[in-house]
């Protein structure tokens, strides 16, 4: 499912014009960002939660040049669904 078809189903569900749903959904999509960006992380009960996980260093391997490169510690934006959101994927 793309942004836009996001979009049309909020319109249509709520009943307001796709281009005020596309400013909030933009303004949410922002909001997420820059709260990840300051390593905050965003909590929505019942959908999931948006974290930073912290990513160690590690030694990798260029195996066409055969070197060993270094791979240095670093964070990454990553998303825990709820468990009642799994529920009712499963």
């Amino acid at each position: 499912m793309t942004k836009a078809e996001i979009v049309s189903e909020i319109a249509k569900a709520t009943g307001q014009e796709k281009v005020a749903v596309l400013a909030i959904v933009e303004a949410f999509m922002e909001s997420v960002k820059n709260s990840l960006a300051k390593g905050e992380n965003v909590y929505l009960r019942g959908f999931g939660s948006f974290v930073v996980k912290e990513r160690a260093e590690k030694t990798a391997r260029n195996i066409s040049k055969n070197t060993t490169i270094i791979i240095p510690a670093h964070k990454i934006p990553a998303f825990k669904p709820a468990k009642t959101f799994m529920g009712d994927i499963k």
